[in-house]
């Protein structure tokens, strides 16, 4: 995070430092959604990681993307770098950041088990079969569904709104379940996602992340096109509430 955070300040003092010493006529960098969003790239990088706690945003659904970036907006997700950069913007612009980093695919880089510190590590065996049984099949006795049946078969997302969840550190998976279990993200309402998370263990939420964690990407994977049945809970990512 230091590291980062510092990355993003001389990156800034850079381009402050060149703007200010040339002519913008001549010197000043092209204005494009590719140059604007550099600032998003500083700590999303789309090919290598730089953080645990910074996921790959690149390749997501456009409509899974706006609704964060709407979600950060408006206070349903509390991250107060992230709120100041968004605050401000309306509607048409955040679809245009979500449509551009949708669209780029990029290769993932080598799965692990976390950053080496965190929940990733030191899994146990049995803690994995855990984790990959509530995935690809759920646990009907606490009303959890399967993983697969809301984010495809293969993990990879389905278009427009519900994300992929592979290609992303354990620590940043375990985060966001421990984020919506405390209440500090939200979706709109229907939150199916909380009412997951509230039925999940502690330890059944570092088993999933752990398993998911350790699960390579198909070469060229993309979001499908569709779910293959519908959603098990009632869910705001297919209700039309943030998407046009």
């Amino acid at each position: 995070m230091t590291d980062t955070v510092a990355l993003i300040r001389c990156a800034l003092a850079s381009a402050s430092l060149l703007l200010g010493a040339c002519t913008p006529a001549w010197c000043a960098p092209p204005d494009t959604l590719q140059q604007r969003v550099a600032a998003c790239i500083a700590c999303h990088a789309v090919q290598e990681r730089r953080d645990a706690y910074f996921p790959r945003i690149a390749g997501k659904p456009a409509g899974y993307l706006y609704n964060q970036l709407i979600n950060f907006r408006d206070g349903r997700r509390h991250y107060p770098m992230m709120r100041y950069m968004v605050g401000q913007l309306s509607d048409d612009y955040l679809r245009e950041i979500a449509a551009y980093f949708a669209a780029q695919h990029p290769a993932y880089p080598p799965a692990s088990g976390g950053n080496g510190s965190g929940s990733g590590s030191g899994i146990t065996a049995a803690a994995l079969a855990r984790g990959e049984q509530l995935v690809r099949a759920g646990d009907a006795r606490r009303q959890i569904p399967a993983c697969v049946r809301c984010h495809g078969q293969a993990l990879s997302g389905v278009a427009p709104d519900i994300p992929g969840l592979l290609g992303l550190p354990a620590d940043y998976i375990n985060a966001q379940f421990g984020a919506w279990r405390s209440g500090t993200r939200h979706a709109a309402a229907p939150d199916c996602m909380a009412t997951i998370a509230a039925r999940l263990a502690s330890d059944d939420i570092a088993a999933v992340s752990a398993w998911l964690s350790r699960q390579p990407p198909a070469p060229g994977a993309r979001p499908a096109a569709a779910t293959a049945s519908p959603l098990p809970l009632p869910c705001s990512a297919l209700a039309g509430k943030a998407v046009p």
